[in-house]
This record gives C-alpha cells, sequence and structure tokens, in this order.
C-alpha cells in the first residue's frame, strides 16, 4: 500500500519545486539516477515518448516520487526534507 501524503508534503515539496522548476527538476534528474536509475530511466523514457509536453510530464512524476518519498519516510518515522 502506498504511503499518504498529507498536506504537509505538499506545502514543503511546493514551496521548494516553485521556486526554480527548472533548476529543481535537474536536480531531480541527478538524484534519481543516484538513488533510482530505474525509476529515473521510466520517467525519461515516458516523458520522451509522449504528445505532451516532455518536461511537464518529467516534471509531474519527479514530484510524485518526491512526495511518495516524503511521505513514506514520515511514515517510518523519518526525518524528511524536500530534495
Amino acid at each position: 500500500m502506498l504511503p499518504i501524503i498529507t498536506e504537509e508534503h505538499a506545502s514543503l515539496a511546493f514551496a521548494e519545486i516553485f521556486q526554480d522548476v527548472h533548476a529543481w527538476r535537474k536536480k531531480m534528474i541527478h538524484y534519481l539516477k543516484e538513488e533510482n536509475p530505474e525509476i529515473n530511466s521510466a520517467i525519461i523514457e515516458a516523458a520522451n515518448n509522449t504528445d505532451l509536453d516532455p518536461k511537464a510530464v518529467a516534471l509531474g512524476a519527479y514530484m510524485t516520487y518526491l512526495l511518495l518519498e516524503m511521505a513514506a519516510k514520515d511514515e517510518a518515522g523519518m526525518d524528511f526534507d524536500a530534495e
């Protein structure tokens, strides 16, 4: 079962993401290359094989990953920071 994403998770993530969306997306690409390269490859593949804006597709996927990661850490009792 997936962890519950709270308003606090969303607020913290969005506060960081929307300061500079372009820079944050690039930071997530590098983070996921190290943390979970298979997920990163899947996100890039999906973004490149869509009729939609690839950057927007990738942004949505990276945002979702971050929110799930934050919620999982919270449920495990770990501190979480927006990446």
